[in-house]
């Protein structure tokens, strides 16, 4: 029986509907508006949301309110801590807009700062897709570059050595009957190739970074290997047979090896191989089947400045002994700590120089085609090792290289005296009484392969002369030793009547670059200069009288306070310090007068280490404030300490340890003007930007891939290229190799007081002094405090790094010539172009 209701005809009731819909459409328009009006940008948001839904026909006309209300709500839903929320709002943004770059820009951001650094990178690549013009995305892209592609892949790549050793290891096995080949940490693909190319039957590629990984399917792609290479993206932990590979492999290679050899988790995954995913021994086998460790002791200034604090004055502050400043590397025997007990350096590059104290000596071998050996590596017993001093000097630091044998043929070496792309491992020595060595003496140490990690501990000297280790006690030196333990009786006895027994001790874990900046005297000394003559100014009747006594008076009693500089002013001149990381300048300006100083440093432990030194020097314990420690809004950090107070003096980071800009310097400067009392400054008060034009191979062969003959033919490099960035950062210039081919030259000024002198463009015309190939355009500051008082980034005492600008390809310049540069400045980026 047919249904009898009459049917409405298609389209009867659209038109109502269609009404409807627009009506509601309108309503939410104006609700939206008026929840802007009202700064509710949550529920606008959600109207928004429901008039794009309901009409994508908007999307153009309200695009631009949308971004404001969604960047302003998830700023809200950011200082609240609503995590979650504030990625769906984005991902809802995304799915309206998904080829909007200023969205994927600002979820960049957001994903950056909460740690997710390739998430992030991720989506400023793809901003700088969609529009290659955007500024604000090229600079966040070109800053996390190198956590989606790390540097060393492009030093790596260009070895042609390493790539001709690695690939004849890989033939030879592969012709030997190793046919079935699981490549460990790919990276771009290059040794699994290696391995197909040698004849492989079956290749297998596991990669855990999800950009490597979408790099190297692209690469193997393009050299026609997709069918005989499968890649995997996950560790090779997590790799099963036959779940993942159909079977046992014959033949493991990785090159998952660091300075230090065993950092990037190599024996741990060996182990795995050898119980999961490899034929037993007599037909499996790894490339590489062994490596022996090679060490060298050596005395080295610029690591001893960035790794032991040298001074116990600094600009008048007294440094009291119960303060112990450590640099990260420095790890006891006891410590559960996982951090890498080791820096790196390129040793032949490094500023200054080094000279070796002792020959080179052999720390340990390790089998990888041993899995017995494998496992007791992490649970044996540290070994103890002697070497004799052949040099007299400063023991600094011990410097560990491997040879890497690939086969019983082949091998590759990582020493300081080889040119390859690898760094050395660098073991700074820390807790000595006495750092002088000389011959007859012996340097001792305690190494082990703790935690995946090799471990270089308890370093201490050997003193032939008296018979007994005098390296690690602070209360035993030669000249004491050797007067008897009469002596040294009398002077335990004499420390025990002296000392303070409710004195706290306080360990304070700074950066590298946190330490060679507290042995940066200038740097100190300059801004106390430049200070006093700003609190001079604003009272010119009472003159600060500085800390010319309370300097003399430091040795002996660690500071004579305030006493001696205090004004009779009632009202303290405020002074803020903004500075990135640990900085005594606050307990500096407190030196000068009646002065109220306030430190951003947002780590306990440096709280804890600046009230120690206040301490020390005699400061009443309320002279030293520590500003919004809690407080989540970076510009609120600028904000003034009283409502009716402004600030006398702020002090402000411009430049980064890297050697670039500070990013958002120009917005804080100009928050802080505002806040500034007449007369006050910031410091620095203007800064210069310095470079020079240079043929550097270094610099292009660090910075992008060259062709295909550096990778035997391998089509990598228009790939990996598109991760290259035009700027090179934590560069020292003093040491890298180089040819100048100009003089130096101002190529900019960003003035923090007088912000209309700053221009965002200019031209400027070099002239060269020297034929040759421009390759880059390293660059420095000179950061001026005031008109007299300058700091210049690239002296050898800076804590500075410098930055070199990179070119796309060379420019053939000869003597005499002008080369006109376009240098333009937009928020914390700076561009650096050669006008043809």
């Amino acid at each position: 029986m047919s249904n009898s209701r009459p049917r409405p005809r298609r389209g009867a009731g659209s038109g109502a509907r269609a009404a409807g819909r627009d009506e509601l459409v309108s309503r939410s328009l104006q609700s939206a508006e008026y929840c802007m009006r009202a700064q509710d940008f949550g529920t606008a948001y959600a109207h928004y949301l429901l008039v794009l839904s309901l009409a994508p026909e908007l999307k153009d006309a309200v695009k631009e309110t949308f971004q404001y209300t969604l960047f302003r709500w998830a700023e809200e839903l950011d200082a609240l801590s609503r995590t979650q929320d504030l990625l769906g709002c984005y991902e809802q943004a995304l799915e309206l807009f998904p080829d909007d770059e200023v969205i994927c820009n600002s979820m960049g951001e957001h994903l950056f700062r909460m740690g997710f650094r390739d998430e992030a990178a991720g989506y400023f690549h793809k901003a700088v897709k969609l529009n290659p013009d955007f500024s604000d995305a090229k600079e966040n892209f070109y800053r996390v570059a190198n956590w989606l592609v790390e540097r060393w892949h492009f030093i790596m790549l260009n070895d042609t050595k390493r790539n001709t050793i690695y690939n004849a290891a890989i033939q030879k096995a592969v012709c030997s009957g190793s046919k079935s080949v699981l490549d460990i940490g790919a990276g771009t693909g290059i040794l699994s190739m290696f391995a197909k190319r040698a004849g492989a039957h079956s290749v297998y590629a596991c990669e855990l970074s999800q950009t490597m990984y979408e790099l190297a399917c692209d690469v193997v792609a393009a050299n026609k290997m997709e069918g005989g290479i499968k890649l995997l993206h996950m560790k090779s932990l997590d790799i099963e047979v036959p779940k993942h590979i159909p079977e046992r492999v014959s033949l493991v290679v990785t090159e998952t090896v660091d300075a230090g050899l065993f950092g990037e988790g190599i024996v741990e995954s060996l182990i795995h191989a050898w119980e999961h995913l490899l034929l037993q021994p007599k037909y499996g086998k790894v490339i590489p089947a062994s490596a022996v460790l090679y060490g060298m002791a050596v005395e080295c200034a610029e690591i001893r400045r960035h790794h032991r604090v040298g001074i116990k004055d600094i600009a008048g502050i007294c440094l009291p002994t119960n303060v112990k400043f450590q640099s990260p590397t420095y790890s006891s025997v006891d410590t559960e700590e996982t951090v890498e007990p080791y820096t790196t350096e390129k040793m032949s590059r490094i500023p200054g120089g080094y000279l070796a104290l002792t020959e080179c000596f052999e720390i340990m071998t390790v089998d990888f085609n041993n899995i017995q050996e494998l496992r007791s590596l992490a649970t044996r017993k540290p070994d103890k090792i002697g070497v004799p001093v052949i040099k007299e000097g400063i023991l600094d630091a011990i410097v560990v290289w491997f040879v890497l044998q690939l086969d019983d043929e082949h091998s590759l070496c990582t020493s300081p005296s080889e040119e390859s792309c690898w760094e050395q491992a660098v073991y700074p020595v820390h807790d000595l009484a006495d750092y002088w060595i000389k011959p007859g003496d012996h340097v001792m140490m305690e190494v082990s392969c703790q935690d995946c990690y090799l471990r270089i501990q308890s370093i201490s000297v050997f003193s032939s002369e008296h018979e007994m280790d005098v390296g690690k006690s602070p209360t035993k030196n030669k000249d004491l030793l050797s007067l008897g333990n009469e002596a040294e009786l009398c002077s335990a006895l004499a420390n025990l009547q002296t000392s303070k027994p409710d004195a706290v001790e306080q360990t304070c874990v700074l950066e590298s670059t946190e330490i060679a900046l507290l042995n940066n005297i200038p740097y100190h000394e300059a801004f106390k200069m430049a200070m006093r003559k700003v609190l001079s100014s604003l009272t010119p009747e009472k003159l600060c009288q500085a800390v010319d006594a309370h300097c003399q008076d430091c040795e002996m009693s660690c500071g004579s306070g305030q006493s001696d500089s205090e004004q009779s002013a009632s009202e303290p001149f405020y002074v803020l310090d903004v500075s990135e990381g640990f900085s005594v300048l606050p307990i500096i300006a407190g030196t000068l007068g009646q002065v109220k100083p306030y430190s951003s440093v947002e780590k306990d432990q440096h709280r804890i280490t600046l009230d120690l030194i206040s301490e020390a020097n005699h400061f009443p314990k309320e002279t030293l404030e520590f500003w919004l420690r809690h407080v989540e809004d970076e510009s609120a950090v600028l904000q003034r300490p009283k409502s009716d107070k402004l600030w006398s003096i702020i002090i402000l980071d411009v430049i980064e340890p890297s050697g670039l800009i500070q990013q958002e310097i120009m917005e804080k400067a100009a928050i802080s003007r505002c806040l500034l009392q007449s007369g006050g400054k910031i410091f620095p008060q203007y800064v210069l930007m310095f470079g020079l034009l240079v043929e550097s191979q270094t610099l292009v062969e660090e910075n992008a891939v060259q062709g295909t003959a550096r990778t035997l033919g391998l089509n990598i490099a228009p790939f990996i290229n598109q991760f290259q960035v035009p700027i090179r950062a934590f560069l020292d210039l003093s040491s890298l190799p180089c040819i100048p081919l100009s003089k130096p030259v101002e190529l900019l000024r960003l003035d923090l007081m007088t912000p209309y002198l700053n221009t965002s463009n200019r031209e400027v015309k070099v002239h060269i002094c020297k034929s040759g190939q421009v390759t880059a355009i390293p660059f420095w500051y000179h950061m001026h405090l005031d008109d007299e008082i300058r700091l210049d980034t690239s002296s050898e005492v800076s804590h500075w790094k410098q930055a070199a600008v990179v070119l796309d390809s060379p420019i053939r310049v000869e003597m005499g010539e002008e080369l006109v540069l376009d240098v333009q400045h937009h928020k914390s980026n700076v561009s650096i172009t050669v006008k043809h």
